[in-house]
């Protein structure tokens, strides 16, 4: 694609699983989309239904990726573990789409964010592996989970590596995010920075080093966050501004 300046690019956001999109729930997912409108960008929806080709074909016309969180768990035999008792069933849909749509970004230097659900995948992309299940794997009092979304959404603070791209952006080393999850990243897979932690050391986010691609995990929801947060706003900013760099103009 060559925009013009000013142009508004195209993000590339697949559905958050099968069932919801066979099923037309969308609460969660156009939190997504509207995000991406915010930031200025134009969301592209995905369908976790397609064939890789055609998945293939729909990612050649977009500028830049967000994954999505997801209530599904990454198959663990993908990490080569067993599946852990508390581990959600996984959607083999959504793993595969998100694994072509991950190679296609890393050779074709787009931008990607990838949020909760879609960071792990990242990781176990990337050679990764995972903590199944927090809360009976690791002693922590931080609730990190949101049990059946009922009542306020918890959250914590994190602490970015200094000269990170997360610290920069926050302007700060440290940050409040809000916390809605079961697993997160164990070893990071390649090219794999950790960049953020919590207070108990479960892992916040990641940065990709393999070369100079804008490619973020973070395990947070800045979607939910964008009308109040700033850390929020910037990171999807970030994503389109990455992507308007990295898309040549009229050439």
């Amino acid at each position: 694609m060559n925009p013009e300046h000013g142009q508004r690019l195209r993000v590339g956001v697949p559905y958050r699983t099968r069932k919801e999109e066979l099923t037309h729930s969308r609460e969660a997912y156009d939190k997504y989309l509207g995000a991406v409108c915010i930031a200025g960008g134009i969301p592209v929806e995905i369908s976790l239904g397609s064939s890789a080709e055609e998945i293939e074909k729909l990612a050649q016309s977009v500028d830049a990726f967000i994954l999505p969180g997801s209530p599904a768990d990454v198959d663990p035999t993908k990490f080569k573990a067993a599946r852990h008792p508390e581990a959600a069933e996984a959607d083999a849909d959504r793993e595969r789409t998100d694994f072509t749509l991950i190679e296609h970004a890393l050779k074709n230097h787009k931008p990607l964010l990838a949020i909760c659900y879609g960071t792990q995948s990242l990781n176990v992309y990337l050679g990764g592996s995972l903590i199944q299940d927090i809360p009976t794997e690791l002693e922590t009092d931080i609730q990190h989970r949101w049990p059946k979304h009922e009542g306020t959404e918890p959250h914590h603070s994190a602490k970015f590596v200094a000269g990170s791209r997360l610290a920069q952006l926050a302007g700060s080393t440290e940050a409040i995010v809000n916390s809605s999850h079961h697993q997160s990243v164990l070893e990071a897979g390649k090219n794999l920075r950790v960049t953020g932690h919590a207070p108990d050391g479960v892992v916040e986010s990641v940065e990709w080093t393999g070369d100079d691609n804008w490619v973020t995990g973070v395990q947070w929801h800045p979607e939910r966050m964008i009308y109040r947060d700033p850390l929020a706003q910037s990171l999807f900013r970030q994503l389109i501004g990455a992507a308007r760099k990295a898309t040549p103009v009229n050439s």
